[in-house]
């Protein structure tokens, strides 16, 4: 994170004012002042929680941007910095030197131990600097993960001491040295009813009230109070409304997204800003080639929470953007644009593609929240990636001992959906039966279910658990406090209860009680088929009136005993003759007709989803002749003539006529 930057000999260290507060270390013995600043300032800091955030800085006065590689955007005064000035150049007195290199050496530091042992041997030091060095010392401590700074730290004299300078004359801060220093104190946890707070936060709302504060000032003042007082606060409003009269050319890409971060912030009242939001969404695109992967995952996220649907040329320009930064997401960067898309429906070839690279060089370190959220994706949008589906199965394998419930049905489920089996499938099935026996009742009972169940869309029935679930003991807590088990756990049910019937003959153990079963797999809000496409059905049943000579020969939506609904049933007796629908006598075969539309497929491919599988299979085994019309077959046919010919193929492959 960057600190303040102002403009490489914009002002030399001679023309500054010298303060007393770095001084008087000099000129009263340490116990002394030591003494009176810990009297003085550590009730300041308290234990009140934050949740952390991290903001970019850069002068108000300085708008240029700095770009890396071609697509990153760092500010001036980020460790992006080449590192052209020795330590030797640093001598105790820095009035000769320029700030520039002030900020560059105090971004060298690692711990703030480091940053208040370099502040101790200056013997002057700006207003504007103390503010830099306090924002340092708490990006120091955001890297190292700590909440809040050690006694010895808080205790320190020169810690106290560049406190003591703020609160004494905050009216001779620089507009970003006052927002930095009261950003970086918030952050350390400081009392709200402290004195320096209080002081640091009457100066701010008086330049408030000016009009004083530039734009990126404003924007970092916005996210404090948020953070301080929440997004209900009066002064927050104000800001806003100074923001929206700001002319968005004179704002940088962070400023943007620190923006973006303020109105999510206040999202419960995206109404009133939208027109505001539209204006912000429009001119965000003309930037998007200038944004860090950190900034597209806030601007990503901020969209979706302020449920900006509306903003999709946005989304799809920031896509491109995310292919190109995926290796340098982090995993948290990562979930969040995944989540993002997910949300927005965004899918890209070049995207997936860029995603299988790197899931396929990193499985094995990412994050698990990041790898269910990867499936989760694939899932949702039905992408059939073996190269994710291989490398997830594999770090299922090495790692699921460090998986929650909940995470391992999220890694497993897709396999079910998407109807694929890895080649390391054995050793995944035993994997997964072994996490079962070992931790079964660790496992919610709609989680358990959902997993099992994916299962047996594989053909992998789970039959050493079937007697488990089939169990009272079982139904009840699936059932908990609800007056009724919901339709969608009875169909799972009742769909692997006809998988152990059809799949698992040697199953002896307890049946699924009928006050359980569903009578159909075909229903409107949680079905386990997918309903026929209807113009494709329109194009089949044309051919086949004039392949079988009459409609009465064949019928449609046929709903059979074993819950399953047949697209269209054709009746054949022992001499292959086609019997009208109505007859119920003489029947030595059914025909069952799958129409299979674009749906019922994985996204942009020829393989059928887990859910269609499962019938298909279940129906031979009933003693159906399933016969298979996907949509990508019938698509090629030119004319009525081919139309027919391919169903007389499909239908009668050994027959030359067809009888009725």
């Amino acid at each position: 994170m960057a600190l303040i930057t102002l403009r490489r000999n914009f002002c030399h260290l001679s023309d500054f004012r010298i303060h007393g507060a770095l001084a008087a270390l000099r000129n009263h013995p340490i116990n002394h002042v030591h003494k009176v600043s810990k009297e003085q300032l550590h009730p300041w800091f308290c234990s009140v929680q934050y949740e952390p955030f991290r903001i970019h800085f850069h002068h108000a006065c300085y708008k240029k941007f700095h770009l890396q590689n071609g697509n990153e955007l760092h500010p001036v005064g980020e460790p992006a910095f080449s590192q052209v000035h020795d330590w030797n150049k640093f001598e105790q007195n820095l009035k000769n030197e320029d700030e520039e290199i002030f900020y560059r050496r105090l971004n060298e530091f690692t711990s703030s131990e480091e940053v208040l042992s370099f502040i101790k041997t200056l013997e002057t030091l700006p207003d504007a600097m103390a503010a830099g060095a306090l924002q340092r010392i708490c990006e120091v401590q955001k890297k190292g993960g700590d909440q809040r700074l050690p006694k010895e730290i808080l205790e320190s004299s020169v810690f106290q001491a560049l406190c003591f300078q703020l609160e004494r004359e905050p009216s001779q801060l620089s507009n970003s040295g006052l927002v930095t220093a009261l950003q970086a104190l918030i952050w350390l946890h400081v009392d709200t009813q402290s004195s320096l707070v209080l002081n640091l936060m009457a100066e701010c709302q008086n330049r408030l009230k000016r009009g004083g504060l530039e734009v990126h000032d404003l924007c970092v003042l916005g996210e404090s109070l948020i953070r301080l007082q929440g997004p209900g606060c009066v002064t927050l409003e104000l800001i806003i409304y100074q923001l929206q009269g700001a002319k968005l050319e004179v704002f940088t890409p962070e400023d943007i997204v620190a923006l973006y971060r303020i109105l999510q912030a206040c999202a419960e009242k995206v109404d009133q800003h939208q027109t505001f939001l539209n204006t912000i969404n429009n001119f965000s695109l003309s930037i998007v080639s200038y944004l860090s992967p950190k900034s597209i995952s806030q601007m990503l996220t901020a969209l979706v929470v302020l449920d900006q649907a509306q903003a999709l040329p946005l989304v799809i320009k920031l896509g491109k953007y995310v292919v190109r930064h995926i290796p340098h997401f982090t995993n948290e960067e990562l979930r969040k644009v995944i989540e993002a898309f997910i949300y927005f429906g965004h899918n890209d070839k070049f995207f997936i593609k860029a995603l299988e690279r790197h899931v396929a060089a990193f499985c094995l370190t990412l994050n698990a929240d990041v790898v269910s959220k990867i499936m989760e994706y694939c899932s949702r949008k039905l992408i059939l990636s073996e190269p994710i589906l291989n490398a997830v199965a594999e770090t299922f394998v090495s790692q699921s001992e460090k998986l929650s419930p909940s995470q391992i049905s999220e890694l497993i489920e897709p396999f079910g959906k998407l109807n694929y089996l890895p080649p390391n499938a054995p050793a995944l099935f035993r994997k997964l039966e072994h996490v079962l026996f070992t931790h079964f009742n660790c496992f919610p009972p709609k989680t358990l279910l959902r997993l099992l169940h994916s299962c047996s869309l594989i053909a992998h029935p789970p039959v050493n658990f079937m007697g488990k679930i089939f169990s009272p003991f079982f139904l009840q807590k699936l059932q908990g406090e609800e007056s009724h088990l919901d339709r969608l756990s009875m169909a799972q049910l009742t769909q692997l209860f006809l998988t152990s019937v059809l799949e698992c003959p040697f199953y002896k153990g307890p049946k699924l009680f009928r006050q359980y079963q569903v009578k159909s797999f075909l229903t409107p809000c949680c079905s386990l088929e997918t309903p026929m496409d209807f113009h494709l059905y329109k194009s089949v049943m044309i051919g086949l009136i004039d392949l079988l000579g009459a409609r009465s020969y064949f019928a449609s939506k046929v709903l059979t005993p074993y819950c399953y609904t047949i697209d269209v049933e054709i009746k054949l007796d022992e001499e292959g003759f086609v019997l009208p629908f109505t007859v119920d006598e003489d029947i030595h075969k059914r025909v069952a007709l799958c129409i299979d539309g674009p749906k019922r497929f994985c996204s942009n491919s020829k393989h059928l989803l887990g859910r269609e599988a499962i019938k298909q299979r279940h129906l031979r085994l009933l003693g159906y002749q399933v016969v298979q019309v996907p949509y990508h077959e019938i698509e090629v046919l030119k004319s009525r003539q081919e139309l027919v010919e391919y169903l007389q193929s499909k239908l009668f492959p050994q027959n030359s006529t067809v009888h009725w």
